[in-house]
């Protein structure tokens, strides 16, 4: 038997946050960034940004940019326990009125929806990317964003777009 498959009901009941780490090869060498990412599990609308550092301060600035990003309000962020994710991460999401949970340890499937993301945004938008800077990465980035959330069809919904399945789950 498989992993049992779970979706939440409400938008904004449950988000799942990860980062992707990624490797450039430019000219001057090897170049490392870190995409935020952040995906409703209702909707499976989502949210990225890429930073420099992988620290607890860009954790807090992509937290509220996910706050202000998202069409709707967030009960719980979901988190692995990344460095990144520990306390002044943990305080701020609680100051803002949610709450945040740890998955378990070495168990990233817990946190499957976001993983899986990394994944589709590797096959579908790092592998024809060809970096150049970060202003141009970043521009990139957010174009793929708007794309995934209200272009892209998704197999869990039948074809229809992450903004679609918002729409229908604010009509019930």
């Amino acid at each position: 038997m498989g992993p049992k498959r779970y979706s939440k009901e409400t938008p904004g009941h449950h988000v799942q946050v990860d980062v992707k780490f990624l490797i450039f090869n430019t000219d001057e060498g090897k170049i490392k960034r870190f995409q935020y990412t952040a995906i409703d599990d209702c909707t499976r609308i989502r949210a990225m940004k890429v930073y420099e550092k992988h620290n607890q301060k860009n954790a807090i600035d992509f937290l509220d940019y996910v706050v202000d990003k998202f069409p709707f309000r967030i009960h719980t962020i979901q988190t692995d326990n990344g460095h990144e994710f520990q306390s002044k991460f943990n305080w701020h999401v609680q100051d803002k009125g949610m709450n945040h949970r740890y998955i378990k340890p070495g168990k990233p499937q817990h946190n499957g929806k976001v993983e899986r993301s990394h994944l589709t945004d590797k096959r579908e938008f790092y592998q024809l990317l060809s970096y150049k800077d970060d202003i141009d990465l970043s521009k990139k980035l957010r174009q793929w964003e708007e794309f995934y959330n209200f272009n892209r069809p998704h197999g869990a919904f039948k074809g229809k777009t992450p903004y679609e399945e918002l729409m229908r789950h604010l009509k019930n």
